[in-house]
């Protein structure tokens, strides 16, 4: 009767954690749904979303470290208060200086061909590592291999980009018709 009692409690407050947790998320998510550089939607991609605060007050809201990359570069003025990043695992935002990063393996990243995954934890990153490949580094070198990765991201992006508006160009009715 006592165990039962444990159990109940203990899934009790699980519940209640993963309501605050997915809350939070949501929160994050609601008040800046679209990434400031490439206006990605932030909930579908709240495993890789960050959020820098500044020194001055104010935050950029984002979809990956790509385009947090582009607005640390942007801002060169600014000092990051704080740089929050999506656990890949939990969706919660974690101290992005603090996660430990998964760089390349087999899934390509959010705006970028090399994948760049935080994990609050190494285990986490770990398992990731065992399925996916890739290595695990600290913060400085993620952002490192974004920052290299610009130039053929953004390549890729715009092929991406002209691809699409094609594709809808050919799907729309012809006006002379």
């Amino acid at each position: 009767m006592k165990n039962r009692h444990m159990v109940i409690l203990v899934l009790a407050v699980g519940l209640v954690f993963g309501g605050m947790v997915y809350s939070a998320v949501q929160d994050d998510v609601a008040s800046r749904k679209s990434c400031a550089y490439c206006g990605m939607d932030r909930a579908m991609y709240d495993f890789s979303r960050m959020l820098i605060e500044y020194d001055d007050g104010t935050i950029a809201a984002l979809c990956s470290i790509r385009c947090a990359s582009v607005d640390l570069a942007n801002n060169l003025d600014k000092a990051p208060k704080s740089i929050k990043v999506g656990d890949f695992n939990g969706r919660q935002l974690i101290d992005a200086e603090k996660a430990f990063w998964v760089l390349g393996g087999k899934k390509p990243g959010v705006m970028s061909k090399r994948g760049k995954w935080a994990f609050e934890k190494k285990e986490d990153a770990e398992s990731f590592v065992k399925v996916n490949e890739g290595s695990v580094v600290g913060f400085d070198e993620a952002m490192k291999m974004a920052y290299e990765d610009q130039y053929e991201d953004t390549k890729m992006i715009r092929e991406r980009r002209k691809m699409k508006r094609m594709k809808m160009m050919e799907q729309k009715p012809d006006a002379a018709h």
